[in-house]
């Protein structure tokens, strides 16, 4: 019988991090960069071509695939998913990368914990709640909840 071959706690070489960085192992993380003053937590995977900006705080078992961009001073919560297949012609595009989508979260997000996000632009200043399935671009600062997340109404 033969043996698998493991992974331990896994920070490749082509990750860049800038300047006072805090990673909790164990993560998975590859060919990606993470801004400055940035923290990490434990059980997160952020793939490659992922950018994390500036001040940012990333929470336990997140998982970040290819294609997102997260802003300066965002905050994402515990168990965040971030989606970039969206079953286009109703089954996955598996390693078919050209029918993979981009997502891009603006400056000052926050994402509660168990949200998930499809392919989608956030813009600034947005707090999406915790459990929230965003679907569609946001366009308009405010506070979003539900499934899929839709704008609380300002009071």
């Amino acid at each position: 019988m033969n043996k698998p071959i493991l992974f331990n706690n896994s920070i490749k070489d082509d990750v860049v991090f800038g300047i006072d960085v805090k990673v909790v192992q164990p993560v998975n993380l590859y060919g990606c960069i993470i801004g400055d003053s940035s923290f990490i937590g434990p059980f997160v995977e952020i793939q490659k071509d992922v950018v994390i900006g500036n001040q940012c705080k990333i929470q336990s078992h997140t998982f970040i695939c290819e294609l997102v961009t997260i802003g300066n001073n965002c905050f994402v919560g515990h168990g965040v998913m971030f989606i970039n297949d969206l079953f286009s012609e109703g089954r996955p595009a598996m390693g078919d990368k050209s029918k993979w989508k981009s997502t891009i979260i603006g400056n000052n997000v926050s994402i509660g914990s168990n949200a998930t996000i499809l392919p989608v632009s956030i813009c600034n200043n947005v707090v999406i709640g915790a459990g929230a399935v965003v679907t569609k671009n946001i366009v308009i600062s405010g506070t979003y909840i539900g499934n899929p997340a839709k704008r609380l109404a300002a009071k």
